[in-house]
Formats: structure tokens, C-alpha cells, sequence
């Protein structure tokens, strides 16, 4: 029996530039990337040199400090080069593919028969435990933890992302089996959101507590449906999974291969054939993107928590959709006056799109405006959805207020879980930014 969410606080952003429900699949590029700093904490190290041959999930490099935690090739070939910035940092490891990827055989292992103890020592000695994030902190799970509850969403409700759905029809034998390892990984439940509305075969999984999800974003995201099931409390750990990431954890298990398909959305207006791509974790953009409008920027993610990548980039480790909108290089004369640009979204009554609710507007990169003073509104309570005080606790982390930061709830959230924030936010400050600096300050001071 589902338990449904139900979320009022939020936004819906209704922006132009959705993918057809069409599925491509992409030829394989030319080079894949492995990017170290999309695992947030982790130093590498590594275990290969530029110039050695790998397969599909052999080893690349390890964390530091917590040599448990493995990370693997995505596809065979020749490491090409290792990408060091500032202090020798690594910020990509970059492979050369073959035309036919090979495959490391790891052996299956039926989560039926098998212990957790020996279910989590395949998961983590596989890769797969790069796919598994910690609450609190948004890092990668400790190996050593059990967490109290283990989640996943399989409905984002963020504007411009895959429909996970339709990424998953495929996929469903997989991602069972991904769900039943998932059970053998923590003493209680294996939550699972999907839409309320939806009629897909997720409703009908095994092994998982369904949560029927439904209101405005952010009612998709992790950190809401952990609120409305087991808020988290100090000393409390819980993992998430992304759903496709699910699913590849589940052929691992049943066939022995790291096979790391990666379904992506390209979304955004200034895209020209917005569709969805069949391609490989860390693919080339250039190798599914062939047609765009000059001038725009590329997002690995959605237009809320992405990331900046070149037109010839690589693709980021958990990302879904690629997002490609104009550059905010142009500006509206006399933007400030109101009812004046009512072809612009905007939440506050200022613009008369609030009379529209079903029209669909243009987005980019534009503040329009400048950062200046915190100001009580009370906007960023009409968005956030979890109780807790949103500008207080922004404002503890700016301080570095370990005491208020706990009292104020930092162990439930992440820096998505304020991306709404950023957007709708009068004093243009990057509520994402310092929520991350205030997690930091609290794994250093806390742990």
C-alpha cells in the first residue's frame, strides 16, 4: 500500500523547451569522462597512469580517505589523459573508447541467497558505491554506515528534466533487482517516490515503500519526501539513489557487468532536436548534440542545480538531462517597472503572467538584478516546503554558527533542497553556495 506526499509549498516553473518522449540511441563518443569533483569530498587517487588499457569497470582511482569506495571505467579503451587544475587537483580523467566496449566480468550474485555483508562488499568493490549520496552532507556514502532508510525518486519535478518514467520503461526487470540489493542494505525501509498520477509499472515494485508524490516542485526531491517520512535528527544517516542509477546496480547484480547507460534529455529552447539520447555516463556532448543556437550555455542538470559544461564537454556522473538555453548577455530597458515585460515568469504579481497559468515562458541566464541586503519577505517560506526556517538558516551558515545551524535543521538539507531559493530570491545571492559552505563547516567541526 502507497503512502501519499502531498506538498503545497513550492513553485511550479513552466519554461519552454521540454524533450519529446523520443528515444535515440547514440553511437558511441570518442571520449568519456570520469570527473572527480562531481563526488563531492572525495580526494583520488589513482590507480592507473595515462597511456593503460581498461575495460568497463576496472578500477580508475579510490578515495582517500575511504579506500572502500571505488570508481570505475564507464567503457573500455586507453585512459588518454588525466586532467589536473590548481595544486594538481584532478578534474578529469578522460577515455579514449573502443568502437566495441569490453567488459569486465565481476560475476553475478542473486541478493536472494546472498548476505548483506556480501551484497554491500560487491556493491562498493564493483563502483557502484559512487552511486549512493549520504544525508546529512550530500557526500558519498561510507561503506562502513547502515543507514536507517534508503530512498529513491523516481519522479523530478524540477523544470526541464527527464522523465524518469520514460527512462526506466526499459528498464524495470533491472531496477527491481537494484531495489531488492538496496534491501539488503539497511535495517529498514527502501522508500520509493513516483507521481501519484502515474499508471507505470513502478507503482507495481516489490521490496520498496511507494510514495505518492505529488504539488509543485520541490515535492520530487529526496529531501522532501526523507521530511515527510523520517526527518532526519543529529547522529542519523540515510542514503539516496538515483532511479537509472537503480537500475544499473541491478544488471550488475544479475549479469556481472558494469553496463553504465545513461538515458539523456536535451532539453531547453535554444536546443534544436530536444529528444532523449541513449548513451553512456561521461559521453562527449558533442557525440548526441549536433544542433543548437549560437550563443548559448550548456548545463549538465537542470537549470537549477546544473552544472556549466562547454559544447564539447563531457556529461557529469548523475545527470540525466542536458539543458541548453541563451546566454543572459541582453537586457530589458526600464526591467523594473512593473506590469511592463509580462511575457517574463515571475512569482510575485509585479508581471501579469500570473494571470496565465498554462503559458509557457523563455529562460536564461539573467539575474535581472544585482546582489544586495537580506530582506524579510517571507518569499523564501512560500517555496520551501520543508519546516524549518529558510532565511535564518542561511544566515547561521554565513556566520558559521555551528549551534544555530543544528537547531535550525542543517542536517536535513542539501544544497538542492534551495535551488528554488536562489531563483525566486529578491537579494540575488546563491542560497546553494552557502548552504554548501555551511555543510562544510559542519564536517569539519562536527563529522
Amino acid at each position: 500500500m502507497s503512502k501519499s506526499v502531498k506538498v503545497k509549498k513550492g513553485l511550479k516553473l513552466p519554461f519552454k523547451g521540454e524533450a519529446e518522449k523520443i528515444l535515440e540511441v547514440v553511437p558511441l563518443s570518442n571520449t568519456y569522462s570520469v570527473k572527480p569533483p562531481n563526488f563531492y569530498s572525495v580526494v583520488p587517487k589513482m590507480l592507473l597512469k595515462e597511456g593503460a588499457r581498461v575495460k568497463a569497470g576496472d578500477e580508475l582511482f579510490f578515495s582517500k580517505y575511504a579506500d572502500q569506495t571505488r570508481f570505475v571505467s564507464p567503457v573500455s579503451g586507453l585512459l588518454k589523459e588525466i586532467v589536473r587544475g590548481a595544486k594538481r587537483r584532478i578534474l578529469e580523467v578522460i577515455i579514449e573508447a573502443d568502437k566495441e566496449i569490453e567488459y569486465k566480468d565481476f560475476g553475478s550474485l542473486s541478493t536472494e541467497s546472498a548476505s548483506s555483508e556480501d551484497v554491500k562488499a560487491k556493491l562498493f568493490a564493483t563502483g557502484l558505491g559512487a552511486f549512493i549520496k549520504q544525508r546529512p552532507y550530500d557526500v558519498l556514502a561510507d561503506a562502513e554506515d547502515t543507514p536507517k532508510a534508503i530512498y529513491v525518486s523516481a519522479y523530478n519535478t524540477a523544470p526541464l528534466v527527464a522523465d524518469l518514467e520514460f527512462v526506466l520503461k526499459d528498464k524495470i526487470e533491472f531496477f527491481q533487482e537494484g531495489i531488492n540489493v538496496l534491501n539488503k542494505l539497511t535495517e529498514g525501509h527502501v522508500y520509493l517516490g513516483v507521481d501519484s498520477h502515474s499508471t507505470s509499472a513502478l507503482k507495481d515494485v516489490k521490496n520498496a515503500e511507494i510514495l505518492s508524490v505529488s504539488g509543485p516542485h520541490p515535492a520530487g526531491n529526496v529531501g522532501t519526501l526523507v521530511h515527510e517520512t523520517e526527518p532526519m535528527n543529529s547522529g542519523e544517516k540515510v542514503w539516496a539513489v538515483g532511479a537509472e542509477d537503480v537500475a544499473i546496480i541491478g544488471e550488475l547484480f544479475k549479469t556481472g557487468r558494469f553496463n553504465a547507460e545513461r538515458t539523456v534529455a536535451v532539453t531547453g529552447q535554444s536546443a534544436q532536436d530536444r529528444k532523449y539520447y541513449k548513451t553512456i555516463i561521461g559521453a562527449q556532448v558533442s557525440s548526441f548534440v549536433k544542433a543548437f543556437d549560437d550563443n548559448s550555455r550548456f548545463i549538465s542538470g537542470d537549470v537549477l542545480t546544473g552544472e556549466k559544461i562547454d559544447s564539447d564537454g563531457h556529461m557529469s556522473f548523475y545527470d540525466n538531462e542536458l539543458t541548453i538555453i541563451p546566454e543572459g548577455d541582453s537586457y530589458r530597458m526600464f526591467g523594473w517597472i512593473p506590469f511592463k515585460d509580462n511575457h517574463v515568469h515571475s512569482m510575485s504579481k509585479t508581471s501579469l503572467s500570473w494571470l496565465f497559468p498554462n503559458r509557457k515562458y523563455d529562460v536564461n541566464t539573467n539575474l535581472n538584478g544585482e546582489e544586495r541586503s537580506l530582506v524579510v519577505t517571507g518569499e523564501m517560506e512560500e517555496v520551501m516546503p520543508l519546516d524549518i526556517f529558510p532565511m535564518e538558516l542561511l544566515k547561521a551558515c554565513m556566520a558559521g554558527d555551528v549551534e544555530k545551524m543544528e537547531n535550525l535543521g542543517i542536517y536535513e538539507v542539501i544544497p538542492e533542497d534551495f535551488a528554488l531559493i536562489d531563483y525566486i530570491n529578491t537579494s540575488k545571492f546563491e542560497a546553494q553556495h552557502v548552504i554548501r559552505k555551511g555543510l562544510d563547516i559542519m564536517i569539519t567541526e562536527v563529522g
